[in-house]
């Protein structure tokens, strides 16, 4: 008993320490950072995911910031995009751990937000990357202008469509900030036509390649598509993409409906080369993970940093694939940073 009560004193006294210790090492200002204790910054990055296309090129610009401001990060996040708990964990660890601040995209914008504010209260600053978070403890957040990149898909598929037909829109998980704002403005854009119907928009493909196959091939047939009951859908981001692309090439529609994207793999771009896929709406991870770190070591270093900083996007199809900027889109130099 005299061992266990021991045991929660210590416990109880941890937050005070870790409280103290930061607070004498100066948080948030030079003093945290190379400039006033000699100390090497470290900073922790949590992707969504580790697995997707999109990662690794976050991944990259991360590692290219950090070698020209001379900083390390840590690269941990959960396997799949649908392990909350896990992602939670690593930012209460994180925070144990006394890194100097953390590089976060947060699974949920909602479930997120207390272990931000945990790490707030011990004067660990956070900078969001990709998916917004609710809440004011975070620093700057730096991603695609996700309502907008939406809009983008729907005037392309609006022109496709020349303004009449039937679309689909095949959502990715609920909680997912990014790509709600994504779905949102691709809806906004389609409902400005009069003409164009859309006959399923609650239905969601989940995080991962296999179940966004199941969804869309049940959402196919459900909907007639084999029969004219759709002519165009969209999917906003890369899993749910390929997943769709997977169901249209099974029940023989691919390159005979539209199919607007998001994000890009290797196999969404040959798909595009051989016009299964009609688009593709691209962010900028490498970037977005690039001033993810420069934000946040600029932040450690007392300089001042925007709250909102947008990576831009960009649409890609047959036409412009092989233009040089839209290439390094589609191809980001992960084996320099990597060595992959």
């Amino acid at each position: 008993m005299i061992v266990r009560a021991l045991t929660f004193a210590l416990l109880a006294l941890i937050p005070w320490l870790m409280s103290c210790d930061r607070g004498a090492a100066g948080g948030t200002g030079s003093e945290s950072g190379t400039e006033g204790t000699g100390k090497r910054l470290k900073i922790a990055v949590i992707p969504k995911g580790t697995t997707h296309e999109f990662w690794k090129a976050v991944h990259a610009g991360a590692a290219k910031a950090s070698q020209e401001l001379d900083v390390d990060i840590v690269w941990k996040g959960p396997l799949k995009e649908d392990d909350l708990k896990q992602q939670i964990d690593l930012v209460q660890s994180f925070t144990a751990q006394r890194v100097d601040g953390i590089l976060l995209a947060p699974l949920n914008e909602k479930a997120l937000a207390k272990a931000v504010k945990d790490a707030s209260r011990f004067k660990i600053p956070v900078v969001v990357i990709d998916s917004a978070l609710k809440g004011k403890h975070h620093v700057s957040f730096v991603a695609t202008d996700n309502r907008q990149a939406g809009k983008l898909a729907g005037q392309r598929m609006a022109k496709l469509l020349d303004g009449k037909g039937k679309v689909i829109v095949l959502r990715y998980q609920e909680g997912s900030a990014s790509t709600a704002n994504r779905e949102q403005g691709f809806l906004e854009a389609i409902n400005a036509h009069g003409g164009i119907e859309v006959v399923s928009d609650n239905q969601y493909g989940g995080a991962t390649t296999e179940s966004a196959f199941t969804a869309a091939e049940s959402l196919l047939i459900a909907k007639q598509a084999m029969g004219g009951g759709v002519n165009g859908v969209f999917c906003p981001n890369e899993s749910t993409t390929f997943g769709m692309l997977l169901a249209f090439r099974k029940l023989g529609l691919a390159g005979k409906l539209a199919l607007v994207g998001f994000d890009a793999s290797d196999k969404l771009i040959k798909a595009l080369a051989e016009k299964h896929i009609t688009a593709l709406v691209l962010q900028d991870p490498f970037t977005m993970g690039y001033l993810g770190v420069k934000t946040m070591v600029s932040h450690l270093r007392g300089k001042p940093v925007e709250k909102v900083i947008d990576t831009g996007s960009q649409l890609v199809d047959f036409a412009n694939m092989n233009k040089p900027e839209i290439k390094r889109l589609l191809k980001p130099d992960l084996k320099k940073w990597l060595g992959e």
